[in-house]
């Protein structure tokens, strides 16, 4: 099939397509003579992977080495797959920790701030992001 028949089965932009192919993601089983870009059903389920893999949080550069584990499974081992999956849990993990504090934050400098008509020159979010707010900081740490 050529790429566009293969972006309508996928859901993927052709852009997307050619971008995968230029990351080393995707490549054409081959080129008509006219050097149109054909693709099997392996493709489509190297995009399924892709799909799921960017689903879960894989970077592309993830995906690119979970692809190689995919397609040599002979020559590697079930833990390093996990090993991949386990740093990722990890990223995500440390990253909802990150954005829990972000959260806590902000719920004290808007919980202090009155929302008030008045000019901003007394808000006390403003004030609270200029001095570097101890009660910012120590949500932050």
């Amino acid at each position: 099939m050529k790429i566009g028949e293969l972006s309508k089965q996928t859901g993927f932009q052709i852009e997307t397509l050619r971008y995968y192919e230029k990351q080393g993601l995707l490549q054409p089983v081959s080129r008509t003579d006219s050097g149109y870009r054909e693709y099997d059903v392996e493709s489509l389920k190297q995009l399924k992977f892709i799909h799921q893999a960017k689903s879960v949080g894989f970077s592309l550069n993830e995906i690119s080495e979970l692809l190689t584990l995919r397609v040599e499974r002979d020559q590697h081992s079930c833990s390093e797959v996990k090993n991949i999956a386990e740093q990722k849990l990890e990223q995500i993990e440390n990253k909802i920790t990150e954005l829990s504090k972000m959260r806590d934050a902000l719920y004290v400098i808007t919980d202090a701030c009155c929302g008030g008509d008045e000019p901003a020159t007394t808000c006390t979010i403003l004030s609270a992001l200029d001095d570097g707010s101890k009660q910012v900081g120590a949500k932050l740490s």
